[in-house]
């Protein structure tokens, strides 16, 4: 009975132990692996340009008109309180592969509790006087075209 108790001890112990090392095993695993995918994520980007600087959908900042004046801009008025506006966002940011690679739509606050003093001003200077308005400026800083509303499918029929 002794002998009996002893090796379900053993067994009990040792598995445990052969349980918690292979559970071990595989978290560092997907760890190295996930490091791995990370590197390759990097490595593929555009040589000489972080991956931000390669993105198709970016938020306003002093210099994001300057930096991809070299593509078509299209200038989102967007409000973090907008109901329309949220599912929109979603929708560019989920599908920013589908836009064309010679365009950048540029994510500029709107009367919302993040607006800029030069987001104000690019709002008085494109004429916007509510949300969820999409202006397309050339090189030059002219409009391109305008139109309200909308989401991938609307940027891709008129964008020009």
């Amino acid at each position: 009975m002794k002998v009996f108790l002893i090796l379900m001890l053993v067994v009990l112990i040792g598995g445990g132990g052969y349980l918690a090392f292979s559970s071990m095993q595989k978290y560092s695993l997907s760890s190295e692996t996930s490091d791995i995918d990370q590197q390759t994520a990097n490595q593929t980007a555009s040589p000489g340009k972080s991956t931000t600087e390669s993105k198709r959908y970016v938020s306003f900042s002093d210099n994001s008109l300057e930096e991809n004046k070299s593509t078509r801009r299209v200038l989102f008025f967007y409000a973090n309180w907008c109901p329309t506006c949220r599912p929109a966002d979603a929708s560019f940011t989920q599908n920013e592969a589908k836009i064309p690679s010679d365009v950048t739509v540029i994510r500029v606050n709107y009367n919302d509790t993040e607006t800029t003093d030069e987001e104000k001003a690019l709002s008085v200077k494109y004429g916007v006087t509510y949300q969820h308005t999409f202006v397309q400026i050339d090189t030059n800083d002219q409009v391109v075209t305008k139109w309200n509303g909308g989401q991938i499918s609307e940027l891709l029929e008129n964008i020009k």
